[in-house]
């Protein structure tokens, strides 16, 4: 393979590379990017989706010649990130690094200036992220099941910390209880952090930390796991059966972390893109990555990534109908 050169002179250079490997047209091989490509994420330095906009980001420049500058525009659950990226101008220069939690805020906000199935082009997936089930030892549950059983016994009486309505931790609990019928106390904090902490204080009964927050507490017998959130179980905690093992069949609620463009983006920059992300995410060296933080390395192409958004908005509002949860 050519050598690949930072800078604007690669892209003549390898125009015909990109064209025959990664399905991007000559011309726009040539066209694009011709300057700095920002990735908007809605989430602080330091989370999980910055991590992921990050890791691929640097790799992503390396292709391109171009910097890739990830840009943090916290605030309003990822909201006001979400809609910087709607109104962009769709030249593929100003892209949005997306979780699941993006899913929630339809059901969750009557208001919301944007749509996430009409207002973006899907890119790909880039990761899945995992979460624990996590109890106080004081609670007398060794699986899901046991846990269901001791909540349909006393109802109203087992709460949850809950780091916000329509998070991944609140969307678990809430198919926990409507899977096993049962009616359990949310008691929501500020963040991850502090409902794991409520958890190990006894605060509360259990929550659904994140793997690599929740494994230190387990390995210092500080909380007792009983499961993992998605269908499989996950690599870093490989000895960890899932939810849907220990008790409740088909029980699978994870979050993802993707990347998306505005409306109107060129499919052949789409396209591009996309054969770059999945070059990128589908090496051993991110697979590593990634599972060291907990997640699992998954890309898409733009249409199987334009469903999932589409499912999961679908599942979501109903969950979140279950719990009467809302924001405004």
């Amino acid at each position: 393979m050519p050598m690949i050169r930072r800078g604007r002179g690669w892209l003549p250079a390898v125009a015909a590379l990109v064209c025959a490997q990664w399905g991007m047209s000559g011309a726009i091989a040539q066209t694009y990017p011709v300057k700095p490509i920002r990735i908007i994420v809605g989430f602080p330095a330091g989370s999980g989706a910055d991590f992921v906009a990050r890791t691929v980001g640097q790799r992503l420049s390396g292709f391109v010649g171009q910097p890739v500058v990830i840009e943090n525009r916290t605030g309003a659950s990822g909201t006001i990130a979400t809609g910087v990226v709607a109104t962009a101008a769709p030249d593929g220069y100003t892209l949005l690094q997306v979780t699941a939690a993006e899913t929630a805020q339809p059901a969750l906000r009557s208001k919301l200036p944007y749509s996430l199935e009409r207002d973006f082009a899907p890119i790909s997936l880039e990761a899945i992220g995992t979460f624990v089930l996590v109890v106080h030892p004081a609670v007398p549950a060794r699986d899901a099941r046991q846990l269901v059983a001791l909540a349909r016994a006393q109802p109203g009486k087992l709460n949850y910390g809950s780091s916000g309505a329509g998070s991944s931790p609140h969307l678990a609990a809430a198919l926990l209880q409507q899977m096993g019928n049962v009616r359990i106390v949310e008691v929501p904090y500020k963040g991850a952090t502090e409902a794991m902490t409520a958890t190990v204080a006894g605060e509360v009964d259990f929550s659904f930390p994140s793997i690599t927050a929740a494994l230190p507490l387990m390995e210092s017998g500080k909380v007792k796991v009983l499961g993992v959130t998605s269908n499989k179980r996950a690599t870093l905690l490989a000895q960890v059966p899932t939810i849907s093992e220990s008790g409740l069949p088909g029980f699978d609620r994870s979050t993802w972390h993707g990347l998306l463009a505005p409306a109107g983006t060129s499919r052949e920059i789409v396209s591009g893109l996309n054969a770059l992300v999945v070059k990128i995410v589908n090496t051993q060296e991110m697979r590593d990555l990634f599972n060291r933080q907990g997640l699992e390395a998954q890309t898409t192409t733009p249409e199987q990534y334009a469903t999932l958004i589409r499912q999961e908005i679908a599942q979501v509002t109903k969950l979140i109908r279950s719990t009467g949860a809302k924001t405004d």
